[in-house]
């Protein structure tokens, strides 16, 4: 305890060197620490949202926009499809599953996602309350939705237009709340679910309108059949196979000989984290230049204090005190700052992930459950603790080489 109190005295004696140790040394922890839990996050929220879905086809443009907007819903649609072709994928033999969906209206910056109980069973979702949609302009409720909205069952509301909210382009046709699902903490919790129909159904009649509204502007006398003129669409379809044979030859097929795209998520994702990894090895990097910056400011705040207090030291060798005692009173300086970068490192990082969890999920309306890998964990720890253990050793050094009586006499 009496090596301890020494310590905490010598690191209070100069103050100012502590501090730009231990406040260097806590934001290369931060950062490492930041970014690799962030990372880690992400990816594992990405692929959890992708439940079996093996492939998705839609419109023709980028193929990983198709994925984001379909699959994990933080992007735009490249366009829609016809539903024609839903039925033709799923009487496929190599395909298990053929799920569509229909989006492009939210309530409150929540999408509003038509498709078909199918959805609900990619991501394992069972209801909390109520029940399945089994009407028009019914809605199931995601459970974050629920919760940051209020909206209890027979609530009813207006979905506006896009996927952004706004009260401009309001649909004057009200979906209704039967039902709840129960947090699954994947993508569906954020989502209101309806059925195509529902989808159709409101967009059908806001074309209605505009039809009418053109006719009395023009004058015109002529009947309007808008059932057989619209061609029922979809956004996109969520297929999954029956074998990897159906994984290696459709998407191939349908690109080339469809006015569609097949994009696989798996693939698409993996793309989108090699390029995501550059910058993380690019602050991972900037983290670890801090943390040799930091590491060499401890070994010159220890080095320095070995040097002006070389005196005092050797009198407490001379009063009996051994060179692995000294070692031990300068070392725990060393440490000490170590332990509390470590101790505001982390709470840095913590502070610095919720922060930007937040603006993520005002722009994408998406919550992200942190987790990290506890193998990378150790070893980023194991790094930082090894390189500064060397700084402290490196500096306190000279202690065995101290020549006691000249520095006694030099002294007197």
């Amino acid at each position: 305890m009496n090596n301890l109190i020494i310590s905490l005295k010598n690191l209070f004696h100069k103050p100012l060197y502590a501090f730009l140790s231990i406040f260097s040394l806590s934001i290369s922890v931060a950062l490492l620490l930041g970014i690799q839990q962030f990372d880690t996050s992400i990816q594992n929220q990405f692929e959890n949202g992708l439940g079996n879905i093996e492939m998705v086809v839609g419109a023709k443009g980028s193929p990983l926009q198709l994925v984001l907007s379909s699959v994990l819903h933080i992007d735009n649609p490249t366009g829609n499809i016809s539903y024609t072709e839903v039925q033709k994928l799923s009487k496929n033999p190599m395909i298990k599953d053929a799920v569509p969906i229909s989006y492009g209206d939210n309530y409150k910056g929540y999408r509003i996602v038509g498709s078909t109980l199918g959805f609900v069973n990619i991501y394992e979702a069972e209801l909390l309350e109520g029940k399945e949609v089994s009407q028009s302009l019914e809605v199931v409720l995601g459970n974050d939705v629920a919760n940051k909205l209020g909206l209890k069952l027979g609530d009813t509301f207006l979905s506006s237009h896009g996927l952004t909210e706004n009260t401009i382009e309001e649909h004057d046709q009200s979906f209704t709340v039967v039902g709840i699902y129960k947090p699954t903490y994947k993508v569906i919790d954020r989502l209101i679910i309806t059925n195509l129909a529902s989808i159709w159904d409101v967009h059908h009649h806001e074309e209605e309108k505009e039809e009418i509204h053109d006719t009395h502007e023009h004058e015109e006398n002529h009947e309007h059949d808008t059932h057989e003129a619209d061609e029922r669409e979809v956004t996109s379809i969520l297929v999954s196979f029956k074998s990897p044979m159906g994984l290696m030859t459709m998407p191939r097929n349908i690109n080339a000989q469809t006015n569609m795209q097949a994009a696989l998520p798996k693939y698409e994702l993996e793309r989108l984290f090699q390029f995501t990894g550059v910058g993380v090895k690019a602050i991972s990097w900037i983290a670890y230049v801090i943390l040799l910056i930091s590491c060499i400011t401890i070994f010159i705040s220890l080095y320095k204090m070995v040097k002006e207090r070389a005196f005092d030291l050797a009198l407490m060798r001379t009063y009996g005190a051994s060179n692995f005692q000294l070692f031990c009173i300068v070392a725990a300086e060393g440490i000490i700052m170590l332990t509390v970068s470590l101790i505001l490192g982390f709470i840095f990082s913590q502070v610095g992930l919720q922060f930007i969890i937040s603006m993520f999920k005002s722009q994408f309306q998406q919550d992200i459950v942190l987790t990290f890998s506890t193998p990378d964990m150790v070893q980023t720890l194991c790094i930082i603790i090894v390189i500064a253990m060397v700084s402290i050793v490196l500096a306190i050094l000279p202690i065995l080489k101290m020549n006691i009586s000249k520095i006694i006499s030099d002294e007197k």
